[in-house]
């Protein structure tokens, strides 16, 4: 029997969080569907800060980045995504993971020192994140602007589309921030490459194709995972993390 996979997961755990559980089950079901076991392991963004990504994360076969912003340290955060970029690990973010991957590309590649979130009420030139200008119809009374289920469409010729299928499908959203579309452009021709949008055409996932697996996504594949039906973005991801 190969050795368990060895998954980090950026962020900082709450036990009242459903999305971190279903992180987890997430795994576990992509693992069962592989026939592979898995070992998730939390890392809080203040610790990743204070020991250094590397120290922390250096022998993992992936990461993943976690929802739940703002996080304790926002620094531990981008470091580890810049960490799993640099160093080809493979890498899966989740709504914060989306949000973030997005500020460490702007900060580390375009030059962008200070690119932020609207969330952080920064007084940064360069909010890369924005909040959300189009509350989804059916969101939950009270919920975050984005909450609940929303189209997806993937991209032509994506990784996304490779792994779900062509056609589009539904991902499930649970926050309030969002894409600065004006910084597109500029990420594309830093290597980003879009995966999926919605029907509006906001961005809502985006890929990294130079590197090994390096896919981020605004909508919550983890709360679409069931033990019997594994989500084919955590397949993959977990795929990846086995090669």
């Amino acid at each position: 029997m190969p050795e368990p996979l060895k998954v980090g997961i950026i962020g900082d755990f709450e036990r009242t969080r459903f999305s971190h559980w279903a992180t987890e089950a997430a795994l576990y079901h992509a693992a069962a569907r592989l026939g592979r076991q898995v070992a998730p392991c939390w890392f809080g963004t203040d610790l990743v800060q204070s020991r250094g990504a590397e120290s922390c994360l250096g022998g993992l076969d992936g990461l993943w980045g976690a929802p739940g912003s703002p996080h304790v340290s926002a620094d531990g955060m981008l470091d580890a995504i810049r960490f799993a970029r640099e160093s080809g690990l493979p890498y899966l973010g989740t709504c914060a993971g989306f949000q973030y991957a997005l500020i460490e590309l702007s900060r580390n590649v375009l030059g962008l020192r200070d690119a932020d979130t609207a969330e952080n009420e920064s007084r940064s030139a360069n909010i890369v994140i924005t909040a959300v200008s189009c509350p989804l119809p059916a969101r939950r009374e009270g919920g975050p602007q984005l909450s609940g289920s929303d189209v997806v469409l993937p991209a032509p010729g994506s990784l996304l589309a490779e792994l779900c299928g062509p056609a589009p499908l539904q991902g499930e959203y649970n926050c309030n921030f969002e894409v600065n579309p004006t910084y597109l452009a500029r990420w594309q021709a830093a290597g980003l490459r879009p995966a999926a949008h919605d029907a509006l055409g906001a961005l809502r996932a985006f890929e990294l194709r130079e590197r090994r697996f390096f896919l981020a996504t605004l909508f919550q594949p983890q709360l679409s995972s069931r033990p019997d039906a594994a989500h084919p973005l955590v397949v993959g991801f977990l795929r990846a993390c086995s090669e």
